[in-house]
């Protein structure tokens, strides 16, 4: 059911202007949670669709919950990876759709176990210039924010730009030159900082225990959904394996967990 926040959200204080009206399907308490914002492009590299699954999955399991927007590409690989249980999900239409529809089981899980949030009412489709409100909402409900991939002219810059005259902390992960041109740009001005040590980073904001984070390191691999080839050049006998075992599929030559 959609609901109307009748509470102030002290971060929110660093919009611009704080929202008329802010409404939410879900966990309203995982706002008093630490939280990180992450954002980044649709269309990641693998290296990127890896570390960011990484990144979030680390940092929920030390406490701190994930804010994204929904949208394939980083923001999905964030919400799956972080659990539908702590992460919030900023959107940029009215909650009774569930855009895109691509990621809309995705979008359920949340609003079941998770919190999503809107300042649109019902019945607002996806206009553009709602997704620079959303993004704004998105950046400010985070301590910091973690961008992973970013072309120069990209939505996820203008997030970046919020960031900056919220005067937060931007990390980025070193990209290869001619890649995430965005971020390279980001730390070659000094305007980011680079993660180089994703436990070492994880540490500073929450409670990283070691046995924690002892996982199946294919089945993690999986949910970044890489293509079959790519499973196989990297793992080899294990896709088929787990493929036998019930634990993965292929679909439209990638992988998927069950």
């Amino acid at each position: 059911m959609i609901e109307t926040i009748n509470f102030h959200i002290t971060e929110l204080d660093a919009m611009k202007r704080y929202p008329k009206e802010i409404f939410y399907i879900g966990a309203t308490e995982l706002l008093k949670r630490p939280k990180i914002s992450i954002v980044g492009s649709r269309k990641p590299n693998q290296y990127a669709r890896e570390l960011t699954h990484e990144i979030a999955s680390k940092l929920s399991q030390a406490g701190v919950c994930i804010v994204s927007g929904g949208a394939i590409g980083v923001d999905a690989i964030c919400h799956k990876a972080a659990g539908a249980n702590n992460t919030i999900m900023v959107a940029g239409t009215g909650l009774d759709k569930r855009y895109p529809a691509i990621n809309k089981n995705i979008i359920e899980d949340i609003e079941k176990e998770g919190l999503v949030l809107s300042q649109f009412q019902a019945n607002v489709p996806s206009y553009k210039y709602n997704f620079p409100l959303r993004n704004e909402l998105l950046v400010a409900l985070g301590d910091i924010l973690i961008v992973t991939y970013a072309d120069i002219n990209s939505g996820t810059m203008r997030s970046v730009q919020d960031a900056l005259k919220m005067k937060k902390e931007i990390y980025v992960l070193p990209h290869r030159i001619g890649e995430s041109e965005g971020t390279n740009k980001l730390l070659n001005k000094g305007l980011a900082k680079a993660i180089y040590d994703v436990d070492e980073f994880v540490a500073r904001f929450g409670d990283l225990k070691q046995e924690s984070i002892i996982k199946d390191e294919f089945l993690e691999y999986c949910k970044t959904n890489p293509t079959y080839d790519e499973a196989i050049a990297k793992f080899s006998a294990k896709v088929f394996e787990y493929e036998l075992g019930g634990k993965i599929t292929i679909k439209n030559a990638k992988i998927q967990v069950l």
